[in-house]
């Protein structure tokens, strides 16, 4: 099967977007990722998918700690700067949870201590161990077919 099949039928599955930041000395790292899931609630852990070229792998490794911050509708700006496709000079402006960088008024964000990783394939899983989280209000960002969105809720009949 060719890899771009592959790629185009993933991306027919609707996800959330992320930007997932770590802090490793002074210096703060940041992408964007759609590839997250929950993984358990007793202990309370979490997983990221990172392509084993990206420069976030060693700076998680370095840190021992990430958080994911799920971005709202208002937030597309900031995701496409961490994918970069935007100006990457812009500054973003970070709150802290537990010494970490999130994303300013994101709908949430999960900050993890490194539980362990898992190479698979060209991707490496980070399972997180949940220490701390922060809730805001807002409506979700969302990512298909290569593009950005808005979640619609579906009205009952």
């Amino acid at each position: 099967m060719e890899s771009r099949t592959f790629r185009n039928a993933m991306g027919r599955f609707a996800t959330g977007v992320t930007v997932i930041t770590t802090k490793s000395g002074e210096d703060h790292h940041g992408m964007t990722a759609n590839a997250f899931m929950s993984v358990s609630l007793d202990p309370k852990l979490i997983t990221v998918s990172i392509d084993n070229r990206a420069n976030m792998l060693h700076k998680i490794n370095q840190s021992g700690k990430f958080a994911v911050s799920f971005l709202s509708d208002k937030q597309q700006d900031i995701s496409m700067h961490f994918a970069g496709q935007a100006n990457a000079g812009e500054e973003i402006q970070f709150d802290y949870i537990q010494q970490i960088p999130v994303i300013q008024n994101a709908l949430a964000s999960v900050v993890c201590d490194l539980d362990r990783s898992v190479k698979v394939g060209d991707h490496t899983l980070f399972i997180g161990k949940v220490i701390d989280i922060n809730l805001t209000d807002g409506n979700p960002l969302t990512f298909f077919g290569g593009k950005y969105g808005k979640h619609e809720p579906v009205e009952y009949v």
